[in-house]
């Protein structure tokens, strides 16, 4: 975020008395750590109020209170010290105060429930109200209660602190006070409101923090006492430079799991290079095997190597955390991420083919080595079809269905690389028969063979895909700025704790008040100087 590094001796921003404590013992408790609370606020007794009348615990109490808010669903009223209700709050607010098990949209007058539940079956058929929150849950995920900062920026950080968040994670994303986070002028924009942003920052709240000056690494050292996992990407040596390394960090918390992800690793020649994804789909193989055999090398229209990572450092974080569980002492540690490495994996074994073979694989287009026919075709209405013959009994059904079942009697045809060394033929035979057929009756034909095909889909294929909608991989949630926004639902059903989209991406520093002051305890006035002096937004 920042490349200016801080004087040598960082200055500490005065805490309430209440606040100071001694230095931690190097050894945690195993007990849940608890975190000191600040002088009540007029939203943390409101909270109390509202946890009495309901017979709510304050935690669950604040998190509805929490996420109501951001939905605009309830705003505080810091005059009269109480919540007003919002247009449409009402239903919502009743639900989930009762305790009923799920909390999605207000009900609508149109909507009739399932039988024998509180979902909600849109009747609308605009795209918004087909993707309804399906399966949202008011228990927020397997990972509530955990804290998790976000100092991450594009693109593999945030998705792994997003898919934290949304199996319950409390994320407080830190952004530069005035840069802000690279990702908001990422991809399309709508009336100025970035798009890919509120998805990539939804469940998290949003704080602009100057790491750099020391004012800002103090609070940040602070925010660390409180945090269970740090999600970072700066080059390596950056934190160091700030006074925010590892050893420091430990020290304030010997339980933080810090998580690393840069372009090539903490280590060796390259780890001070800079690191996009397109260097890592260059160099891991990715680029050389893609593409047309005659043609260049091809890289992937989006982030390829960053979602990998991203992903990949998700599970890395949770192990990290299940091995602090089992450590006596409670320790966390480092992982050590480079966005090379995992999309090395996704390649395949072509260094093992090589130091065993002595060979090198080259690009072929949309044809596989391993078997055939495997290639796209093109359909009679101007669509086009993927089809794989990976298993034996595919391959054989596919040319059945095209009507040559004779080649399956061929000596050849009865391994994956024979049937790659007549290819041509392969494709010819099967190429001609879709080319007869709409896309719509290759994929019945198919389907009802058993064989395996699958339609080239752009956007608007499948936001309109029926499997899509049905089973809620795409979901529609409630925005500030631009209504009901369509993005792509949590990544993985679990039966007993979902995980659910709270909120989408927030503005700059919209949560900055609440984290500095309600948590840390800080005094307003000096938030008020330090955002003068663009260290806080």
């Amino acid at each position: 975020m920042e490349a200016t590094p801080p004087p040598p001796r960082t200055p500490t921003v005065p805490r309430p008395p209440e606040e100071r404590s001694p230095s931690p013992s190097p050894r945690r408790s195993s007990a849940p750590r608890r975190r000191s609370p600040p002088t009540r606020s007029p939203q943390a007794q409101g909270v109390s109020v509202i946890a009495r009348q309901t017979g709510l615990s304050k935690a669950v109490t604040h998190r509805i209170l929490r996420d109501l808010v951001a939905g605009q669903f309830l705003s505080f009223d810091a005059d009269r010290k109480l919540y007003r209700l919002g247009p449409g709050a009402l239903s919502i607010g009743l639900a989930a105060m009762r305790g009923r098990r799920h909390l999605g949209r207000p009900r609508l007058p149109h909507d009739r429930p399932e039988q024998g539940g509180d979902r909600v079956t849109p009747v609308r058929k605009n795209i918004d109200e087909t993707f309804s929150d399906q399966g949202v849950s008011m228990h927020d995920g397997p990972l509530e209660g955990l804290r998790v900062v976000d100092a991450s920026t594009i693109l593999a950080g945030p998705l792994c602190a997003q898919i934290l968040g949304d199996f319950g994670a409390d994320v407080v994303k830190i952004e530069h006070p005035t840069a802000g986070d690279g990702m908001r002028g990422h991809g399309e924009s709508k009336d100025g409101v970035s798009l890919w942003w509120k998805e990539i920052s939804r469940n998290k709240q949003t704080i602009g923090l100057s790491l750099s000056a020391p004012e800002g690494a103090s609070l940040f050292l602070r925010l660390m006492e409180r945090t269970d996992v740090l999600i970072e990407n700066f080059r390596p040596g950056t934190l160091e430079r700030w006074g925010l390394g590892p050893d420091r960090l430990h020290e304030v918390n010997p339980g933080l799991v810090i998580v690393r992800i840069t372009g090539f690793g903490q280590t060796g020649p390259y780890a001070g290079r800079a690191g996009f994804g397109t260097l890592a789909e260059a160099m891991s193989g990715f680029a050389h095997l893609t593409g047309e055999a005659e043609g260049p090398p091809t890289l992937p229209a989006f982030g390829l190597a960053d979602s990998i990572c991203g992903i990949a450092a998700s599970s890395a974080t949770m192990m990290a955390l299940w091995e602090r569980e089992r450590d006596p002492e409670k320790r966390g540690q480092v992982v050590d991420m480079s966005l090379l490495e995992p999309i090395m994996t996704a390649v395949g074994p072509s260094p093992t083919v090589y130091q065993q073979l002595g060979t090198i694989a080259h690009r072929h287009g949309n044809r596989s080595t391993n078997n055939a026919p495997r290639n796209t075709y093109l359909t009679s209405d101007g669509h086009w079809v993927a089809v794989s013959t990976s298993a034996q009994t595919i391959a054989e059904r596919v040319m059945r269905l095209v009507g040559h079942p004779e080649v399956i009697d061929e000596p050849w045809f009865a391994t994956g690389a024979g049937r790659v060394r007549h290819v041509e033929l392969l494709d010819r035979l099967l190429g001609d028969w879709v080319a007869e057929r709409t896309r719509e009756e290759v994929v019945a034909e198919f389907t009802a063979a058993g064989a395996a095909v699958a339609p080239v889909y752009n956007a608007r294929d499948l936001v309109e895909d029926p499997h899509v909608r049905e089973t809620g991989m795409l979901t529609s949630v409630d925005d500030a700025d631009l209504g009901s926004v369509l993005m792509h639902n949590v990544m993985w059903r679990m039966s007993r704790t979902p995980g659910r989209i709270r909120f989408t991406g927030r503005d700059l520093g919209a949560d900055t008040d609440h984290v500095l002051v309600e948590e840390l305890g800080c005094d307003p006035a000096t938030l008020s100087d330090l955002r003068e002096r663009k260290i806080i937004a």
